[in-house]
Parts: structure tokens; sequence; C-alpha cells
């Protein structure tokens, strides 16, 4: 963990650099995207890891898993975007506790439009400015970065939870 002395210039630099480009590109992405296909970032997200996917099904727990997102917001986008035609979400027939989200005609369709633009807006927007040593330096940091993260997940998930304690100051009022 830091040590949480203020930042020195170099780190203020590449944070904010960070920060603000980061921001800018996703912005730029997203209404391109809105305004190209149609689709929101959400919609292209989902619709990008069920194309991915054998046969364009996942589990509705590995759909959430891949994209990183909370269990409700899943919940939502799926409905969303089922009731728009996209996907429809079934039974699991292996776990009928389960669900899987499948990918419609539609929704294949749909990424198969927004998919090309989408890269050629990634490429002239970030990629083809970074030369291939910068595009590694990259990759590397992002692994590092989320492989920290995905660290400290699971050290938080290890850890029993704080239940209150019975002897604790409310119980001296």
């Amino acid at each position: 963990m830091g040590d949480g002395t203020p930042l020195e210039p170099r780190e203020l630099r590449a944070w904010t650099g960070y920060q603000r480009m980061s921001s800018a590109l996703q912005a730029r992405l997203q209404q391109s995207l809105q305004r190209d296909s149609g689709l929101s970032w959400a919609d292209y997200e989902v619709l990008f890891a069920l194309h991915s996917s054998p046969g364009g099904r996942l589990r509705s727990l590995d759909l959430r898993c891949a994209l990183g997102w909370e269990k409700s917001r899943l919940s939502h986008q799926v409905r969303r975007m089922a009731e728009r035609g996209l996907l429809c979400r079934e039974p699991n027939p292996a776990d009928a506790r389960s669900a899987v989200v499948c990918l419609l005609d539609r929704g294949r369709r749909a990424i198969e439009r927004a998919a090309p633009e989408y890269t050629a807006r990634l490429r002239a927007d970030f990629l083809d400015l970074l030369t291939p040593a910068q595009l590694d330096a990259l990759a590397e940091i992002s692994e590092t970065v989320l492989a920290h993260l995905a660290r400290d997940e699971e050290e938080l998930a290890d850890r029993p939870s704080a239940a209150p304690d019975a002897d604790g100051p409310a119980a001296a009022r």
C-alpha cells in the first residue's frame, strides 16, 4: 500500500495525463459508437462478449465476470437488450439456478456492423498514435495493475467480514 505522501510532479503528470486521456478517449469512442451504430457502450460490451463466445452463449455469471459488472447492472442491461431483440435469457440446462444469455440474430448483425467502425475509430484515435514499444509498455502496465487489483480483491474476499461486536462502542452506551 502507498505511503500517502503527495505525488511528485512526474507521478502527478502521469496520473492526470492518464485520467484525462482515458476519459476523453472513452467519451469519443462512446459518442462515435452511438452515432454510427445506435449502440451504447454497454450494449457493445455485452454483444462483443457474446459474439466472442462459443455459440454466442454465456452463463450470466461468466458474462458478468468477463465484463467486471455487478449482478444488478448486468440484469438490467440484459433486460433492456432483450426487449430490443438483441439477445435473450434462458434457463441454464446444466444448472437450474443460473441462466444463459444468448445472442440473437439481430444482436449478431448489430455487433458485426458496429465492430469495424469501432475498431477503425480506436485505431485512428489511439492505437495508431503509439509505437510498437509504447503499445507493449501499455499492455505491460495494464497487466501489472490488473494483476495487483485482482490480488487485492482475492485478499478482501478471503477476509472474514467484520460483524458488529456486541461488546463494542454501541454496547458501552
